[in-house]
Order: C-alpha cells, then structure tokens, then sequence
C-alpha cells in the first residue's frame, strides 16, 4: 500500500482526521501552495509544448519532467520545504527524477491528513520515483554503456598523443580501469586519431572488455596567436640539493640533422653534422664555452641508432654558435662543429599588473601585441568587460577599442609577472559573443569522429540551434545513433542548459560535462561550486548522464601524489555518471585511485541521496568500513 492509502485506511477506521493534532491550519495552507505549484508545473508543460514535439519519443517522460522541475524550482521554495520537515513530509529536496510524482504524493498524504479525499494522479506523472532512477539509468547506459561491476561511476581518459604510435599506453590504461576513451581533437590529426581508436579497440578486445570512444570537437575556443619566438638557447640544467650540489647530471641527446627518432630518458635534444657524430663514442669528451664564456664539458655515456647521449654535471648554456670539440679516450683533438638544431624557445610576454596590452586580430610577429585567433570577436566586446587569459591566471579588463585592437589593462597577475604564451585560452565572461559552436575544422573533424567513434562531444555549445546542426549533420554522415555530449564551458551555456538539454533529447543518446576549466574562469572560482551543483540538478531532472570533468586528481596524474583536496573533490564526482581524468605521467596510478574512491563512496551515495548502510568504524565490529555494499534490490514502483 502507498502512504496515501494507509493513511485514509487509518482515517476510514478511526473516524480520526489526523490533520487535527497535526495543526490542520499548516496542513491546509501547505495544500493550497502545493495545488498552485502543481497547476504551474502544468501550465510550463504546455507553454514549452512546441519544443516538446521535437524530442524523441523515448525522451518524451523524461523532457516532461525537465519541464516540471524547471517550474518548481522558478519558486521559492525554502519556507515551504521547513513546514513540511517539520510535519515529517518530504521537502521536495531529492525530487528531481520524479517532480510531479513527489508532489502529487506530498499532496496526497496532506489530503488524507486533513480528512480530504484524493484521486491517485500516476497516470498523469511522467516519472515516478522508480522509473526515474530506471529512465536515468538506461540513457546512461545508451551513452556511456555499462558500468563495471562493484563501481556505479565510469571512468573516462583523455589519450595521449603517444597512444597513436604505443599500442602499450592504451593497453595500460584499459587495464587499470579505463571505460571510455576521449580523443580531444583540438590537438594531433586524423591519422593519429585513427590510429589510437584502432589501439583502443585493439586493447579493450585483448582485455575481453567493452571501451568507448568520445571524439572531443575543439569548438570556436579563443586562444592567443602565434608570438615572435625567443632566441634559439638550450639551457641544460643537473639536478641539484638544498646546497647546490649536483646529484643527477643533464642528459644531452646529440643526433643527426636528419634524424627524428625519439631519444630515451634525455632532458633536451640537438641536431649536429653526421660527419662529426661519426666520430663520436663511448667516453668521447665534447668541450665548449657557454653562451656566457663558461668553459664546460659533456662526456658520452650512451651510444644507439638513435645518436648519442652525453652527460653534464655543470649548467650551461647552447646556441647556434657554440663550438663544440670533440676529443678521445686519451685527449687527442678531432674536429669541432657548430649545432645545427637548437630548437628556438616559444614566443612569450611576461604580463605584470598595470600593463597595458593590445590584443589584436594579427600581431605579425610584434613582441607589443598579443594575436587572438578568433578576430570576429573583437567587434563583440565592449569598454569595461573582463578579459582573462590561460584559465584565469591573469585577467584585465578592456579600456580601449582602436580598430581591429583592444587595449587591455592587465588587474590580475602574480606578483612578479605572469608568463604568457602562444595557444593559451582567451575568456570574455561579460560578452555577448555570437560564435558558431561547429567551425569549418569541427565538420572536417566529424567526418573522422563518425568513422571512428561512439560519441561527439559539442564544446562551447550555447544555443539549441547548435546541437540541432550538429544533429543534422551526423545524419546525413549516416550516424543518427551518435550520442552527443554537451559541454557546459561558458555562462550562456550554463543559462541555456534546459534548452540545450531539450534539443539533445531530439536524437538517440545524450549528456552533459561540466567542463570546470573554462566554466570556472566563466563563471567566477567563488561561483563555480553553486554552478555545478545546479547542473548536476537540472540533468538529473532531465535523467541525462553527466561527465564530471577537469583537474580530477590532476596532481596525481602530473606528480604521482594527490593533494587532499582534489581526493575529496574526486568523491564528490560520485553522483555523476561518468568521472573524466586528464592525461599525466602517472595517468595509471589516477585510474586505480580513482576507482578506489568511487566504489567506496557508490556505498555511501546516490545522486543527492545518502545511502546508510552500516558503519563498522565506531561499532566496535572489526570489519572495516571499506567493505563493498551489498548488491542493491531490484527496482519496483510503489
């Protein structure tokens, strides 16, 4: 029986109207708001019934209770929500996955409460509290596909460029717990892409498990032009303790121009004349003086098919017009030679507070200006709107407009200067941009991910009338079944969630990331924790998939040590469906941590729902709290 009928049980034996000991008065008013909600949740269901139409029927419960919730929480809801705790009623905090349905039983029990008659309103409710959990769980699978036993959340990698070449880097990956794979196809090109889907593939066959493939499009990302490069210098630098003293040399690979094979376990590289290398072997001693007149040597330690490795355990510095003398096992003069490939050191403009900048359309090479590579959006922006740079490390506002120029006035920097360089993201949180969410290298880019991948995902998405491009294009590519995946980057995304949401209802799969990189700078550090919460809310509404994603165990992956903060912001992904880590040294050892954290917190949460099961730690029991959750029960609707 349902709470409503064991309470009009009760009342039709008793006579009693419970409502009378449980302050009648507060019971009434409570109905009376409800009503008001409920009738509002309707009326938004049939004021959005235009963009109803064009989801798909299998999305149609689930569009329905988006539009529901999306009402409901349009209240104010906080003074409602304290006087049904307090009568020991639902508070409507966890009803996202059934809106109507927690209402409607909220407002049955206070019917029966108060003596009123109520007529059961499930055939009218798209949801339940049941089938919206199931509805979840099934696009959920449909995107990402199955979660692996034991652990509710998958795990999803970015691919290392390596990948494409190292059959082994994915192999590790895959057995460390790897679910899905992601391609971000803002870097490398198709014939690496090919090639790391084809070692995905290969590795989850080997692994006898199923691992799919997001195809990330780059999207109209706004990023610093290329600069003028800094003088070709190779600083090679040993390692040193607390007192200076070296304890690991610099390793110099020395190889021929026309070589390009990768030299192992080296800390920086040059090209040099094969005549000369010819006569370098083990123990040979190169001697030169420094850019600076310092007299210093390297000793070969390493020979190969590959060049040469010689050691230092001196600082020094390399150019172009470093002569460098080779000499024997017993000091006799060869010859000497000048490098012939020093790599030039990337164009960059140190940026303190107070500087003034100018951002242009072409910078040609100006060490004053700063080139953006999406021109179009200087004509966008406006005197006093904000300007950040490299995910928010400096910021500054613009002053002036001259031209294809802005004149920006840099506020934020750390004290001493910020570094910046070429292919470092541009933000404009304040604009109001008009940028297609799919350029001409996104469709080049679609072909292969059609070819190639389960899934696309549409970054910088803003509008409705992105996804349904994007949409129309994977159908006349032949792949009506592809899931897409909204990325949530900027403000505009954000405010247009429901919308964007509706509009990937209208294929066969989809769901949302929370791409905390850009958003963060987007939005604001201090309101990206709100942000994210109430995304997590409206795509639960929704029963669409989310992608927890950026910085997860971040230092983990880059050093091998997490930091204490990002294992608890690691936990919290938990109520995602999918948790996505970046690539990084020790990638491996993030996966299985990750893993850890995520099948001991599926214990403890669901969505926004605590699951207590029992506690082990303050019980006296010696059976430690880490122990796995018991298999859950089936699903039925009450």
């Amino acid at each position: 029986m349902t709470s409503t009928s064991v309470l009009a049980a009760c009342a039709s034996r008793t006579g009693k109207v419970y409502g009378s000991g449980l302050h009648a008065d507060v019971c009434l008013a409570l109905i009376a708001e409800l009503t008001v909600l409920r009738q509002s949740m309707l009326e938004r269901e049939n004021t959005m019934a235009t963009q109803l139409k064009r989801v798909a029927p299998h999305y149609q419960d689930s569009a329905r209770n988006l539009v529901h919730y999306l009402a409901l929480r349009g209240h104010e809801l906080r003074p409602i929500q304290e006087r049904l705790a307090w009568l020991g009623l639902s508070s409507l905090g966890r009803s996202e996955s059934h809106v109507l349905a927690n209402l409607d039983k909220v407002l049955g029990i206070l019917h029966c409460l108060t003596g009123q008659d109520w007529v059961d309103q499930s055939p009218l409710e798209p949801a339940g509290s049941v089938t919206g959990r199931r509805l979840l769980r099934r696009h959920a699978v449909q995107l990402l596909g199955d979660h692996p036993a034991g652990r509710p959340v998958r795990i999803m990698v970015t691919i290392p460029s390596e990948a494409a070449s190292d059959y082994s880097v994915v192999r590790e990956l895959v057995d460390a717990g790897m679910d899905i794979a992601r391609i971000n196809c803002a870097h490398d090109c198709a014939a690496d892409w090919i090639a790391m889907a084809h070692n995905i593939r290969r590795a989850a066959k080997a692994a006898r498990r199923t691992v799919r493939i997001l195809m990330d499009l780059g999207g109209p990302k706004i990023r610093t032009g290329d600069m003028a490069p800094r003088p070709a210098v190779l600083r090679m630098r040993p390692n040193k303790d607390e007192y200076g003293r070296p304890y690991r040399p610099y390793r110099l690979g020395i190889q021929t121009t026309a070589q390009s094979d990768k030299i192992p376990d080296i800390d920086g590289c040059i090209g040099v004349d094969p005549k000369w290398l010819a006569h370098v072997e083990m123990g040979t001693q190169i001697d030169f003086a420094d850019a600076r007149g310092a007299k210093r040597h390297l000793l070969v330690v390493e020979t190969g098919a590959w060049g040469v490795v010689a050691e230092s355990l001196q600082t020094a510095y390399l150019t172009p017009e470093t002569l460098l003398t080779i000499h024997g096992a017993q000091g006799k003069k060869w010859s000497s030679t000048l490098p012939l490939r020093i790599d030039a050191l990337p164009g960059m403009r140190v940026l303190h507070r107070g500087d003034v900048i100018r951002v242009t359309a072409n910078a040609q090479g100006d060490p004053t200006q700063i080139a953006c590579t999406l021109p179009e959006v200087i004509d966008q922006v406006r005197v006093g709107e904000r300007i950040w740079f490299d995910d928010g490390r400096i910021g500054g506002v613009i002053r002036n407009i001259t031209g294809d120029a802005l004149e920006v006035e840099i506020t934020q920097a750390r004290e001493g200067g910020e570094k910046l360089t070429a292919d470092k993201g541009i933000n404009l949180p304040d604009s109001e941009l008009d940028l297609a969410a799919l350029t001409e290298k996104d469709l080049l880019d679609l072909q292969c991910a059609a070819q190639e991948a389960d899934m696309v995902g549409l970054s910088f998405v803003q509008r409705p009338d992105d996804v349904y491009l994007l949409r129309d294009h994977l159908n006349q590519l032949g792949r009506s079944d592809m899931g897409i995946v909204l990325k949530i980057e900027t403000i505009k995304g954000f405010e247009n969630l429901p919308e964007l949401m509706l509009a990937g209802m209208s294929g066969e799969s989809a769901g949302v990331m929370i791409a905390r990189g850009d958003l963060a700078v987007e939005c604001g550090y201090e309101r990206l924790a709100e942000v994210q919460e109430e995304i997590l809310w409206c795509a639960e509404a929704a029963h669409m998939p989310v992608v927890w994603a950026t910085q997860v165990l971040e230092t983990l992956a880059k050093t091998g040590v997490p930091s204490r903060a990002e294992v608890s912001d690691a936990g919290l992904g938990v109520r995602a469906e999918c948790v996505m880590l970046n690539k990084g040294p020790f990638i491996t050892d993030a996966i299985r941590t990750l893993d850890d954290i995520l099948r001991r917190m599926g214990s403890h949460q669901e969505k926004k729902r605590s699951l207590l099961r029992a506690l082990h730690a303050w019980s006296g029991s010696t059976t430690p709290d880490a122990d796995a959750s018991p298999p859950r029960a089936p699903l039925q609707e009450a």
